[in-house]
C-alpha cells in the first residue's frame, strides 16, 4: 500500500516536471556524461538527474556526436547553445554591421540589392528578409529607415465600354517586328523609352523623359518642360547626343508624345518600336525603372523645380546600384559602359522642331547622327 502511494506520489511530480520541461544545464551536462560512461541506462540517468527519462533521451539523441555516438558534455552543451545564438532574439550583427546596412538603404538600395551587394564583395553575409525585419523594428521605434524603400500604390481605372482613341498612328511598327536578339537581350543598344509625371496635368507640364538600356539596365533622364512631341524629340536628341553611336532601337508605349518617331528616325539610324496598347508588361524594364525613379521624384510633387542636372544626378545614382541580373553588378560596369554599339559618323548640326503647325528653330548645338545636322522636317 505503502509502496503505491510512492509509486502514485512519484507518478504525479513526473507528471508535472513533464508539464515543466526545461533543457539541461552544464553541470546536468557533466554528470549525465559521467553515469552513461560507467554504463547506466537512461532511466537510472534520469533518477539520479531528477529528471524525466524522456528528457534524458532527447539530450542523447540532439547532442549526441554524429561521428562515434559518444556524448561529450562541453560539446553537447556548445551545440545546444548554437541555435540560441542565431535566433532572431540574439542578433549576431553589431552596430557597425547595421550602420553599413543602413547607408546603403539611404541611398535607395532595396534590402536584396543591400543583400546581394554585400554578399558579392565579402563584406557581410546577411539576408534581405533579416534586413527587412531591422526597417520594421526601426519602424515600430519611430525610425525613418522605411521612407527609403520603394512603395509602389499605383490605381488604374479600367474603361469599359468606351472606345479608346489613345495612341492611335497610322504606319508604327509594332513591338512583334523587333529582331529576336531585343526580345533575348543579346546585343546592347535597344532601349525603352517613357515619360514620367510629376503633378496632375493642369497644374505644371513639366515632366521628365526616361530611357533605360534593355541588357544593361544603364539609364538615361532627360529634363521636359512639357509632355509634347517637339519637347519629347527634343529631350531624346540631348540624350542621345550625349551618348553617340550607342542607340540602336526605341521601344515605346503608344501616347502621343512619341507620335514624331519619324523625325528622329530621320536624323538617326534609330528605329521606333511601339508596345501593344495596355500591355505595359511588354516595357517591364522601363516601367520598373519609373517606380525606382519615383524614390527621386514621388508622384504628385511638382517637377516645375527639376534641372537636367538633377537628373543627371539621379541616373548616376541608378547607374550604381547593384543589380540582381547582374551578380550585383552595377549597370555603369557592365558592357555598355564600355563599348558602344554603333559606328554612325556623327556631325554637328542645328535642329528645328515642328510645333503648333509652324516651325521653331532651336539654334542648339546637338549631334545629328549620320546626316550632317540636316533638318528634323527632313
Amino acid at each position: 500500500m505503502e509502496g503505491r502511494r510512492e509509486s502514485r506520489f512519484l507518478g504525479n511530480s513526473v507528471r508535472g516536471m513533464a508539464m515543466k520541461y526545461r533543457q539541461l544545464n552544464a553541470e546536468e551536462r557533466r554528470v549525465l556524461a559521467a553515469l552513461r560512461s560507467v554504463g547506466l541506462n537512461n532511466a537510472e540517468i534520469a533518477r539520479e538527474l531528477g529528471r524525466h527519462r524522456s528528457t534524458v533521451g532527447r539530450e542523447l539523441k540532439r547532442n549526441h556526436s554524429p561521428s562515434d555516438g559518444g556524448y561529450r558534455s562541453a560539446r553537447a552543451q556548445q551545440r545546444a547553445h548554437a541555435p540560441r545564438y542565431r535566433s532572431r532574439r540574439n542578433s549576431q550583427f553589431g552596430r557597425k554591421e547595421w550602420k553599413r546596412v543602413e547607408e546603403l538603404l539611404r541611398e535607395k538600395w532595396s534590402p536584396e540589392q543591400v543583400s546581394g551587394h554585400l554578399g558579392v564583395t565579402g563584406q557581410l553575409a546577411i539576408s534581405h528578409e533579416t534586413i527587412y525585419r531591422h526597417v520594421w523594428r526601426d519602424l515600430r521605434a519611430g525610425g525613418t529607415l522605411h521612407t527609403h524603400l520603394r512603395c509602389a500604390r499605383k490605381q488604374c481605372r479600367k474603361r469599359y465600354g468606351r472606345h479608346d482613341s489613345r495612341g492611335r498612328l497610322a504606319g508604327k511598327r509594332l513591338i512583334g517586328e523587333r529582331p529576336a536578339g531585343v526580345e533575348k537581350r543579346r546585343r546592347t543598344g535597344h532601349w525603352e523609352i517613357d515619360t514620367v509625371l510629376g503633378e496632375s496635368l493642369g497644374e505644371s507640364r513639366d515632366c521628365i523623359l526616361t530611357l533605360v538600356e534593355r541588357q544593361t539596365g544603364y539609364v538615361l533622364i532627360g529634363k521636359m518642360k512639357a509632355r509634347t512631341a517637339a519637347e519629347a524629340n527634343r529631350a531624346l536628341l540631348e540624350v542621345m547626343a550625349r551618348h553617340p553611336g550607342r542607340v540602336r532601337t526605341i521601344t515605346a508605349d503608344n501616347g502621343t508624345e512619341f507620335h514624331w518617331y519619324k523625325q528622329i528616325e530621320a536624323v538617326s539610324p534609330v528605329k521606333f518600336y511601339f508596345a501593344t496598347p495596355h500591355h505595359s508588361w511588354e516595357r517591364g524594364t522601363n516601367e520598373n525603372t519609373n517606380g525606382l525613379i519615383r524614390q527621386y521624384l514621388p508622384k504628385g510633387k511638382t517637377m516645375s523645380g527639376v534641372r537636367q542636372s538633377q537628373c543627371d544626378l539621379i541616373a548616376k545614382q541608378l547607374n550604381n546600384r547593384p543589380r540582381k541580373r547582374h551578380g550585383y553588378k552595377h549597370p555603369i560596369n557592365a558592357s555598355f559602359a564600355t563599348n558602344q554599339c554603333c559606328t554612325s559618323k556623327l556631325s554637328l548640326g542645328r535642329v528645328e522642331f515642328a510645333v503648333a503647325g509652324h516651325v521653331k528653330r532651336v539654334t542648339r548645338t546637338l549631334h545629328c547622327f549620320g546626316h550632317g545636322g540636316r533638318s528634323l522636317l527632313g
